[in-house]
């Protein structure tokens, strides 16, 4: 599905990720309906190891700001650089297990709808894993203007998304074709729901931001993932 405003379905999106919570870890590591057999997840878990590797060599340290933290996995993850962490989302069921799962006094959480919130303070890294897919094209350019806002001089950005690959999904999804914008969503109890998704190649990515003011260095794992870093130009 391909349309032209998706405002309609951003509170039903968010709506998914709450009742969602409980069920969202199944999806990372590769559970009950997105377990896709030895060899596939296998091969997920490995690009999994990659991507944190480029985290590693990225080491967000100082002052982080987590956009769209969910349940923790990457939370956690970045606690091991000893910065201070800000971590917003806008369920607060993913936030009390994120919470939950980090159990640190170096976490500071906010609920709040991203596309209605300004940060208040500067951080040396913005970081933000499986959102921008979630971002509608029509604000695109609205919220790196706040990733923007949120920067101090210097500061650098990290973010990880999917690629558009069948396999990365439940096995009752269907992913129709690159260029939708728009998909329809299972709960394990058969609710559906039509959020936002949009798939990026590299290079288009990082043209795009070229445009907005930003140097992004953008990649992809050999079959399931995005990511990317960099800076403003100016």
């Amino acid at each position: 599905m391909k349309i032209e405003s998706h405002d309609k379905f951003l509170q039903e999106q968010i709506e998914y990720y709450r009742l969602r919570a409980n069920e969202y870890d199944e999806w990372f590591f590769r559970q009950s309906r997105y377990d896709r057999g030895p060899e596939l997840n296998q091969r997920w878990f490995s690009e999994i190891e990659n991507l944190r590797k480029a985290v590693d060599k990225f080491n967000p340290s100082g002052d982080i700001l987590e956009l769209a933290c969910g349940t923790g996995i990457w939370t956690e993850y970045l606690l091991r650089f000893g910065g201070r962490i800000t971590a917003v989302d806008a369920a607060p069921e993913v936030i009390a297990i994120n919470r939950e799962r980090t159990k640190s006094a170096g976490v500071k959480y906010l609920q709040a709808d991203l596309f209605n919130w300004q940060p208040d303070k500067k951080y040396d890294v913005v970081f933000f894993a499986f959102w921008l897919s979630h971002v509608p094209p029509e604000r695109f350019d609205s919220f790196w203007q706040v990733v923007a806002g949120a920067l101090k001089p210097g500061g650098r950005v990290f973010f990880i998304d999917s690629r558009f690959e069948q396999t990365s999904t439940a096995k009752n999804h269907t992913l129709e074709k690159p260029d939708d914008t728009v998909v329809t969503r299972k709960l394990n109890d058969g609710q559906e729901f039509d959020i936002v998704k949009v798939f990026y190649q590299p290079a288009e990515l990082e043209d795009k931001l070229r445009k907005t003011g930003w140097q992004i260095t953008a990649a992809e794992t050999p079959q399931y993932f995005l990511y990317g870093q960099g800076g403003r130009t100016s």
